[in-house]
């Protein structure tokens, strides 16, 4: 997967197009992300220990991370990613303006 936990995306599609926020886990296994403040769900929990509170707690679900594209720090643009080999080493690139991606 080209995107990676700590990015910042883009939303392309779905309830929160436009949206954009910072990736706080890969799925690499499902090809799925979740987004901080994206895809947010409510949860209803009950209380399991004594002295624990229950109720309603608004948690962000998973989304394919073919709806999102990485945001670019240098030209803020949302891009695709390409890859240049540097030293024996993968450097992860934007498309638009060919800044390196940390």
């Amino acid at each position: 997967m080209k995107i990676k936990k700590g990015d910042n995306v883009k939303v392309l599609s779905g309830n929160d197009k436009g949206k954009t926020g910072e990736v706080l886990e890969v799925i690499p296994k499902t090809q799925k992300i979740i987004v901080k403040g994206i895809n947010v769900r409510k949860k209803h929990v009950k209380p399991r220990k004594q002295g624990e509170e229950g109720g309603i707690i608004p948690v962000e679900c998973a989304i394919h991370a073919s709806k999102v594209n990485v945001v670019c720090p240098k030209c803020g643009k949302a891009t695709k990613i390409g890859y240049e080999i540097e030293k024996e080493q993968k450097v992860r690139v934007c498309k638009k303006c060919n800044a390196k991606i940390k």
